[in-house]
């Protein structure tokens, strides 16, 4: 079908545009004299020791295109990703870690980085590569709280339906490492981190649990959070402890505007969501569509935002609003699921399979909803892709989609009807990007 066949391009071209080296490669430079990272020069004869360290989904990308362009001037580094997206790199350790919930790999591989980070000087620049998934891949507990408490409270929150925010605040608060913790301990060194954005509005202190940077969220915020979903009771009791303790003042606060470790630290964002959503648009003109992007702020119940964007596919059928046909509108964030059932999916998957149901019999129609980290929920897929006729296959072959989504089993149903989209690991993440194709009528 042409509708779904262009909407894995243009998907593909928001991906391109995501691909972090390219974002790289833009702002880092070396020459005779030393580093330059957009803009600001670090003298080779100041800063005798280059140093690479990082985590997420696409760090390692980021890191062999450092290396492309660094070479030798770095003299050691550490990364730690997601299982089966490392790259193989010369000069900086790759480290595999469990994601989204914490692992031992992790806490292995957040101590090797801090050790490294203990050997920073003053001449030294530590060159930070940050991205989405930074926050589970360190997780370095705080004294007194164990992988397993963080593991479950991890599982608690995602389990709940918890925004990335939410995630991020309550795990810097029980890291030594995030909530600025990676700039406490490189100090007195220069610091420059490079963030590819998986947050909406891409907030500095959120992204990767703001490693580098002053933190807005305080104790009294997680306890806010984890009464919100009704989890005090089912938290662990050390955690809940040491949130009232650091609500009553009795043990310190991540890193706050004004901390004298802060100020070696500069932070260049090097790609987000509304780049890739641009490139997409451009990528739906140049194949005739008439074109709009609808929001790059998306977020919602995953089931619900699905709705919202099948009712406008069918406004665009019925009525020729916002747009006549061919017709393509975007969307990008990033939404939650609330999981009450048993089975395998995503957001995206849960998204894509609401829309073929309420679209159901739409002609030159396709839907793509997708992970541009190549992953969605604890799948192999991105996400999914579906048309008019996605509910009408699943019916000859006995499917209820209904309760396929009432069982969060969206996975199985959209692999049945050859509605699962996959890429594999694309070696970037910027949230994700929603598509709805309508062609000429």
């Amino acid at each position: 079908m042409t509708e779904r066949k262009h909407a894995c391009e243009i998907f593909n071209a928001a991906l391109k545009a995501a691909d972090p080296a390219t974002g790289i490669r833009k702002v880092v430079s070396r020459d005779s004299d030393g580093i330059v990272i957009d803009g600001v020069r670090y003298p080779a004869d100041t800063y005798k020791r280059v140093m690479v360290v990082g985590a997420g989904k696409a760090s390692a990308r980021m890191g062999s295109a450092v290396e492309d362009i660094l070479g030798s001037s770095i003299n050691t580094g550490w990364i730690n990703t997601k299982d089966g997206h490392s790259l193989p790199l010369e000069r900086i350790t790759v480290h595999e870690c469990g994601h989204p919930v914490p692992d031992e790999r992790g806490i292995a591989g957040s101590e090797s980085i801090n050790k490294l980070l203990e050997t920073a000087d003053s001449s030294t620049l530590v060159i930070g590569l940050i991205s989405g998934g930074g926050s589970a891949l360190l997780p370095a507990p705080v004294p007194g709280i164990t992988l397993a408490e963080k593991q479950e409270i991890t599982k608690l929150l995602l389990k709940a339906g918890a925004s990335i925010n939410e995630l991020n605040a309550v795990r810097k608060h029980l890291s030594t490492l995030k909530g600025g913790g990676l700039a406490r301990a490189a100090s007195p060194a220069a610091v420059h981190l490079l963030i590819l954005s998986d947050v909406i509005g891409d907030p500095l202190d959120t992204i990767a649990s703001g490693l580098g940077v002053a933190d807005k969220s305080t104790y009294t915020d997680c306890l806010g959070i984890i009464d919100r979903y009704g989890l005090r009771s089912s938290v662990p009791a050390g955690i809940v402890q040491r949130f009232e303790d650091g609500a009553a003042g009795n043990i310190p606060e991540t890193a706050k505007p004004g901390d004298g470790f802060l100020a070696g630290v500069r932070t260049t964002l090097i790609g987000n969501n509304a780049i890739s959503v641009e490139a997409a648009c451009n990528s739906a003109v140049d194949l005739g569509y008439n074109t709009m992007i609808l929001t790059t702020v998306l977020e919602g119940e995953a089931s619900e935002v699905g709705t919202v964007l099948a009712s406008i596919a069918l406004e665009v059928d019925r009525n020729d609003r916002p747009l006549k046909r061919p017709a393509c509108l975007i969307a990008g964030g990033e939404t939650t699921v609330t999981v009450t059932g048993e089975g395998l999916g995503g957001r995206n998957q849960e998204m894509a399979a609401v829309v073929a149901e309420r679209c159901a019999g739409l002609e030159r129609f396709a839907f793509l909803s997708g992970g541009t980290d190549g992953t969605d929920g604890p799948t192999d897929a991105a996400g999914g892709v579906v048309d008019g006729e996605t509910l009408a296959r699943g019916q000859r072959m006995g499917l209820d989609v209904r309760s396929f989504i009432a069982d969060n089993d969206t996975y199985h149903y959209l692999k049945a009807v050859d509605g699962l989209l996959v890429t594999g690991p694309t070696g970037t993440n910027v949230m994700d990007i929603h598509l709805l194709l309508l062609g000429e009528s």
